[in-house]
Order: C-alpha cells, then structure tokens, then sequence
C-alpha cells in the first residue's frame, strides 16, 4: 500500500515545495493509509488544509504553527496548501498533527525531504512540540507491517509495540519508534539523534473483582445455566425478584470464561486501543465485561458520536454484555441490538460513509417481572395493576426475547440455602470444564470461520447439531404448543450441542435437547411472565 506510490516527493522550482508524509486514519478498528501531501508556494501567507477533515483537524493549523515556532524554527510566511488523500475518506482528530509539521519543516529546509521515505507517524502536538498520545496505535502497526518504520508518540508507541513485539517471528510489523517531542524527531531525521525503539508494556488485564461462583449459595439451576453460557458463548436472561442474585451470576460469568487465544487477544485489544480505552499499553488476556447503565443511548451502546467510536457491544466484544435492569433500557436501544446479535457486527451508515465493528459478546441480562419486583415471589405480595405488568412486560418485544438461547426465572434464595456451610463449586473447577468444551467446539469448527457454537449458522447446525432419536417430538411439541420459533428451534439446537461438548459426547443426546428445551422456559415461568 505504501511501496512505490508512497514514497516521499520533493520538488523544487524556485517558488514551490511539495513533500509528502504518510500517516494514518481510523475506520472502525482499521487504520487506512493517508498521504499527506505538503505544498509551500510563493503568494500571500495562508495555511490551508483539504481532503474532507473535521474541526480538530483543522484546527491543526494553529497547533502545527506554534509548536514550529515554540521549537525554535520559523514558520514560513509562504502559502501553504495540506491535502489528504484520499480525499473521498472523511480525516477525524489530531493525529495528523505530526505529519503535517514534519511536511512544513521539511519542505522549508528543516532536514532533508528524502530522509521521510520509508516513514509514517502519527501524533498529536502539544502547543510546545511534545507529542501527545492517539487513538489506534495497535492498528496503525498492522496497518504498516511489511512497510514503512512506524514512529509514535510514547504512550501510542507502547501499544502499537505490544503487535510487533508479538509478530516479530513473522516480520508483521514493522519496528516501531517512539518521540517525546518534535525536536526529538527532527534531530533524528537530520542524523543527530537516534529514536529509540519502543518497549511492549506489561501485559494489560481488565480489571475484575473478586467474585467466584463459590459465593453463589443456591440457584443450582442457575449455576448450571452459566456454565452453559460460558462454555458455547450463549445469550443469557434471568428474570427474578430483587436479591434472587442475578446480578452476581452475571458478575460470575467472566470468572468462568477461558482466557482468550492470540487472535482473539488481538481483535479486543485493537477495540479497545481505537476507543482510547486502552489500559496499560500490552495485549489483553482476560475477556472484558461491560456493564452500562440502563440510561445508556443508541450511541453509547451500538457505536457512533463524532468520531464514530466502538460502542458497548463491541467493547464487550469476545466477552460479556450485562444489561442489567433489562425493561428499563430504552426501546430503540434494545431493538437495535437484533441485529448485531444475529450478525456479530455493528454496521454503521453515515454521510460521510459506512463503518463496521464486530460485536460477539454472550449477552447476559436481568430484569424483574413487574415494576415492583415481587410478582410470583412466595413471600411478598406484589402491588403492581394488571395494566402496569402488562406495560411493564411490553416494553421487551418478541424479537428481542428470542435472541436469548438461555431464559431462567429465579426464586429467591431460602435462608437455609444462604447459611449452608456447604463448599459450592468454585470458578476454577468450572472453567476447566469450560476450557474443554470450547477446545472441542474449535476443533469441530476449524476452518468454518467459527469458533464456538454460538456463532453456528444454519448449515453447520444442520451438519453438527444433528436431532437425537425421540428428539422431533419434543421439538414439534415446542413449536407447536408452545410457540417456539424457527429462530428458537436453532438455536436450542446449538444449546443441545453445547450440553454434549461439556459431557464430551461426540453427538446431540436426547437428555442434551430436553436440557435446552428447558433452558428455553417452555412452560415455565419465564415465558409465562415475558414471551
């Protein structure tokens, strides 16, 4: 992409200078090549940027012009004309702060114009030349791998240093030099200075508490539903009354997740790194959980604002969605997360173009069965009118129900359950048995562009998921009598398919299809309360 086309111009007539530099721009979790092109010619003093570019990059005239100035160089009172190509790709943020002083100084005698080939950076400039942190430094290094040397802010360097350190075997990457301050940089291109490399950071973990499903007293049913979940990354709804301990199954659920594999790694932490969520600069290991706030906007959960940034589901790509207080979610935001839970993707139309960020967390959610919490629950009444329940219970369409492989109902917790001395099993036990289940499924599914049950179209459910003997009655009853979908059928299917990897049977039994009719709710509380 920046071989013989992206090498650095310089031509002098007299009364002009162009100099290209390379850089980069986000689109989703890529970054995309951007040349910009530097032109000083002779007129009245102007400084112009074009190739579609935001406010803040705009805005970039006058922190380049400073930070020139606060370096110690003169800017030229020359007219000067910054295009970005391509122009038809919309140009968001600082980043483009570095190449562009470099093209100016460049271009004014700063240093040799020859000595950016086989270059690209990225930066933000502070008003004094130092150089400040941006978004996406994991993508930019595979953006450049088998190109040109990548040169970062300190901070970006580190990130983008965690791929090339991991694909130096595989000469991916390029290496990767970090710049505390544009005078740094410029001593280095004039020979004066060597940059050093940067340094992969230590590798980063999302924070997680302390929560191990041995605090879990009771709900074996429940318990068992999570390791379902974990082990074929299913969607998850737990309806109860308050203090059923819903939310700390759900808080349980990372505890049993197996650790994610090197590509997988990767993927979430280029998602992260282009959100400026980044934490602590290496390649994540543990799955993330996200858990928004029920006020939470279309944006804020699907992806958007300016610039377009990842939203929740995708942070909570490859781990955990916990939609906590389900109903009071607005009703715009859940619908839109069908699609994207059929999909894997969050596809994004704009104006000024189309962006696409993949979204495969397990989905796990909890909500209430009326307003007030107690409908059904044996010991307190509920207060609720049959016109609030239904209002309640509508608020949470069909379509949206049905992406859930798992629906429980929970009963509260006896006393007894709670004071029982008994050892419940703890995550670790249930994570081997989870471990095996997932090697199982990427062994059956290798080469299929999957990786667990859960994301099993409809041909290799046909092909995997095969109906046990005395299975078809039970299904037909489901659909027929209890109104199961064909979207449900399947994906009980997929559920029956995980119950056997974690029994390690080779085939779909018929105790594995009754256990996941089971999870479906049919005839239990669950679908009587929301389907």
């Amino acid at each position: 992409m920046m071989s013989e086309e992206g090498a650095n111009v310089c031509c002098v007539g007299g009364w002009h200078v162009f100099v290209r530099v390379w850089s980069f721009a986000l689109q989703g979790i890529d970054a995309i090549p951007v040349a910009v092109e530097v032109d000083v010619s002779s007129g009245l003093p102007s400084f112009e940027i074009v190739g579609l570019p935001d406010a803040a990059v705009r805005e970039a005239r006058e922190r380049v012009r400073a930070a020139i100035r606060n370096g110690g160089w003169s800017f030229p009172l020359q007219r000067i004309t910054v295009n970005l190509a391509p122009a038809h790709t919309r140009k968001e943020g600082a980043g483009f702060d570095l190449a562009i002083a470099l093209g100016v100084l460049a271009a004014t005698g700063g240093f040799d114009p020859a000595r950016l080939d086989g270059l690209a950076v990225a930066g933000e400039l502070a008003l004094d030349g130092s150089l400040r942190p941006v978004r996406g430094g994991l993508a930019m290094a595979l953006a450049a791998r088998g190109g040109p040397q990548l040169i970062l802010p300190t901070e970006s360097a580190a990130e983008a240093a965690a791929m090339s350190d991991r694909a130096a075997d595989e000469d991916e990457c390029a290496a990767v030099l970090q710049a505390a301050h544009l005078a740094d940089l410029v001593a280095h291109l004039r020979g004066e200075h060597q940059l050093r490399p940067a340094s992969p950071a230590r590798v980063a973990d999302l924070a997680q508490g302390d929560v191990d499903l041995a605090l879990v007293r009771g709900q074996a049913v429940a318990r068992r539903a999570l390791e379902v979940a974990a082990a074929g990354s299913h969607n998850l709804l737990m309806v109860g009354p308050p203090g059923a301990g819903k939310s700390l199954l759900a808080r349980c659920l990372p505890t049993i997740l197996p650790a994610m594999d090197e590509p997988e790694s990767r993927e979430v932490s280029r998602i992260y790194s282009v959100a400026g969520e980044w934490a602590g600069g290496g390649l994540m290991r543990r799955r993330p959980f996200r858990a928004p706030h029920h006020s939470a906007s279309r944006a804020a959960l699907l992806g958007g604002g300016t610039p377009l940034r990842p939203g929740e589901v995708t942070l909570a790509h490859r781990g955990v969605l916990f939609l906590d207080e389900l109903p009071e979610f607005r009703r715009d935001v859940l619908e839109g997360l069908r699609q994207p839970l059929e999909d894997g993707v969050v596809r994004l139309a704009r104006a000024h173009g189309h962006v696409a960020f993949p979204a495969r967390p397990a989905l796990v959610a909890a909500a209430n069965p009326c307003p007030c919490g107690y409908l059904g629950d044996p010991a307190r009444a509920c207060t609720c009118s049959a016109t609030a329940v239904h209002l309640y219970r509508s608020r949470l369409s069909g379509p949206v129900l049905d992406r859930f492989d798992l629906q429980l109902y929970l009963q509260p917790v006896s006393y007894d359950q709670y004071q029982s001395t008994a050892a419940a099993e703890p995550s670790a036990a249930v994570r081997e048995r989870v471990e095996r289940a997932r090697q199982r499924q990427r062994v059956r599914l290798a080469g299929h562009g999957c990786s667990c049950n859960a994301e099993m179209g409809p041909a290799l459910i046909r092909r995997f998921c095969r109906i046990p003997p005395g299975g078809e009655p039970l299904l037909r009853q489901a659909m027929e009598q209890f109104g199961l979908s064909l979207r449900g059928h399947d994906r009980v299917l997929r559920v029956a398919r995980t119950i056997a990897d974690l029994a390690g049977s080779a085939a779909v039994e018929l105790p594995h299809l009754a256990e996941a009719l089971q999870y479906r709710g049919l005839g239990g509380e669950a679908v009587h309360r929301y389907a």
